[in-house]
């Protein structure tokens, strides 16, 4: 099933703020959570998830993630081993 309309929380304002949230409608109707991210790494607009299926979308997320830790200069990376994609 694919993505018909999406929409992206508010972006924070503050270090505590919650991090923006992703959900899409899909073509049943169902609007359903999809994942968060940090916006200081990676970022999504609305328009880039319509017409895609949920593991698309997912694995859109992934290559943004991917992109962004294996091109910035984060130091040391060996701990995010155990970090886990929603």
């Amino acid at each position: 099933m694919k993505v018909i309309s999406s929409r992206i929380t508010e972006q924070p304002k503050s270090l505590f703020d919650p991090l923006p949230q992703v959900f899409v409608t899909l073509e049943n109707g169902v609007e359903q959570f999809l994942f968060d991210y940090y916006p200081d790494e990676i970022s999504f607009t609305p328009n880039e998830l319509i017409g895609l299926t949920i593991d698309e979308c997912r694995h859109l997320k992934f290559k943004k993630d991917k992109q962004f830790l294996t091109h910035c200069d984060c130091g040391d990376l060996s701990l995010l081993h155990n970090i886990k994609i929603k």
